[in-house]
């Protein structure tokens, strides 16, 4: 491809896809679960139980 082809090229990265968007997905989850076990050993850290 020339320089006029490359520039003038629609699409790549420049677009969000399915892709993107199951990665994202899929980290907020994980930082969800990991939030939410990190507060629940503070709260037994706390309140001296244990499992």
């Amino acid at each position: 491809m020339n320089r006029e082809e490359l520039i003038n090229t629609v699409g790549g990265a420049t677009k969000v896809s399915a892709a993107m968007l199951n990665a994202l997905s899929r980290s907020m989850g994980a930082l969800y679960d990991l939030g939410r076990a990190l507060g629940t050993s503070i709260k037994m850290l706390v309140s001296g139980k244990r499992c």
